[in-house]
């Protein structure tokens, strides 16, 4: 299978990409990461091949003329496969691989596949399952004609992981096998919905990272639990690795900075320009555990020249999933290296940390930095609080071990009447605590 041809040769492919006339430099950043994607699921690019049509063409999305060119370039550089920078019809798929005699698989698909490779929970490999079947369930028409020569052994990608065994399901049983994912996909939600109601009743602030795939987010949630993570951290450290979409699974840890209130921090899957629509609706009760957050925190690779672009993709994808009014704090991670280019350059270099009202720059590996984050988020947070007297009865004792669970509580002083504290009350909790607070 696919590991076996792996070991022998690994796979090779040519890139293809078509320009429309639009922006030369949004069409570059387009080609670049599709280099990247391919890479991610381990790929060697063997060349990068681009047409110029004001439209796509219909029938080949490329024109006949250029077809036959990657057709003579496939013997030239030993390729196994052509990767599209866009999403192909499902004719268009079956007229280039007839013409080409290889497999073509277009950008959703290379995405499908490198989520089907980084899937590691249950509930994140039914979430790329169902996404697959639902990106297959209108191309099935197409591919049942190639399916003989997409039979194990081809070392093709298509043709591999989760979605292996669906490519020989008809309709019916694709449609089938759809709806007990759902099933399962809403018993998982309704438990995650479960967690997330407690963890909504102990008060504690919840602040989400969020940002561009690669940016540094699960670099960040590691050192910060080295930092504040308490005992066994190392257990709960997540994966962290150069490479696109290493994590896609959101997890939830405390930190507990001394001196500062604790809070709960989320680690969310990254987001990438175009991501295709079907994952982002798979992903959407993972996705919004940022949607619940009282704080985000949107990691920004400083150091990468796109990292503006990365920003509006990471606006426009908050705003899909419904987070897109939560305040938030940018934070611009690597910006050492930029600070040692502008050292090198002879630039007036720009101390590293810096915070100023909603941004920060940080590296994402320096205790300092992340002390100075913390002091940040601290900040932010209490933007909408205010200092309040109250005066707790002892028969609600449960209220005062609630507000010092949050870290909110300044002082205390027991009374014949009951317990008078000094405490941080943000609007939710004055509202809810009213009776007790001493005008």
């Amino acid at each position: 299978m696919y590991e076996n041809i792996k070991e022998e040769k690994k796979v090779r492919a040519i890139l293809v990409g078509l320009d429309q006339g639009g922006n030369d430099l949004d069409f570059e950043r387009s080609m670049d990461e599709l280099k990247e994607l391919t890479k991610a699921i381990d790929i060697n690019v063997a060349c990068t091949d681009t047409q110029s049509l004001p439209n796509p063409d219909r029938s080949t999305y490329i024109g006949s003329g250029k077809v036959e060119e990657i057709r003579n370039s496939l013997d030239v550089f030993e390729a196994d496969i052509i990767i599209f920078n866009d999403t192909l019809s499902p004719m268009q798929i079956r007229n280039l691989e007839k013409a080409l005699d290889t497999e073509v698989i277009d950008r959703t698909g290379l995405i499908l596949q490198i989520f089907a490779k980084r899937a590691k929970t249950k509930e994140a490999r039914q979430q790329v399952e169902y996404a697959q079947l639902q990106y297959m369930l209108p191309r099935l028409a197409h591919m049942r004609t190639s399916l003989s020569r997409q039979g194990g052994g081809s070392g093709r990608l298509s043709n591999k992981g989760s979605g292996e065994k669906q490519l020989e399901l008809d309709r019916r049983r694709i449609e089938h096998r759809m709806a007990e994912l759902r099933r399962d996909l809403t018993a998982i939600e309704k438990e995650r919905d479960t967690q997330r109601g407690r963890r909504l009743r102990s008060g504690l602030p919840r602040i989400s990272l969020v940002g561009y795939t690669n940016a540094g987010k699960s670099t960040i949630m590691n050192n910060l639990l080295r930092l504040y993570g308490g005992e066994g951290f190392d257990e709960k450290q997540v994966l962290e690795k150069d490479m696109l979409f290493a994590t896609l699974d959101t997890s939830v840890r405390k930190i507990s900075a001394p001196g500062h209130r604790p809070f709960l921090l989320s680690d969310t899957v990254g987001f990438i320009s175009e991501l295709p629509h079907a994952l982002v609706k798979a992903f959407r009760s993972t996705l919004e555990e940022a949607k619940y957050a009282d704080l985000l925190l949107q990691v920004i690779d400083f150091s990468d020249p796109e990292y503006r672009y990365h920003m509006d993709v990471t606006k426009e994808t908050l705003a899909e999933i419904g987070a897109g009014d939560i305040p938030v704090i940018y934070v611009f991670n690597k910006s050492d290296v930029v600070q040692d280019e502008q050292e090198q350059s002879g630039q007036l270099v720009m101390p590293v940390p810096r915070s100023m009202d909603d941004r920060i720059y940080i590296s994402a590996r320096e205790d300092e930095s992340l002390n100075t984050l913390i002091e940040l988020i601290e900040k932010k947070l209490s933007e909408n609080e205010n200092d309040c007297e109250m005066l707790i009865p002892y028969s609600e004792g449960g209220i005062l071990s609630l507000l010092t669970g949050k870290g909110v509580v300044k002082s205390s002083e027991y009374l014949e009447e009951g317990i008078k504290i000094v405490a941080t009350l943000g609007s939710d909790d004055y509202n809810r605590y009213n009776a007790y607070i001493i005008e």
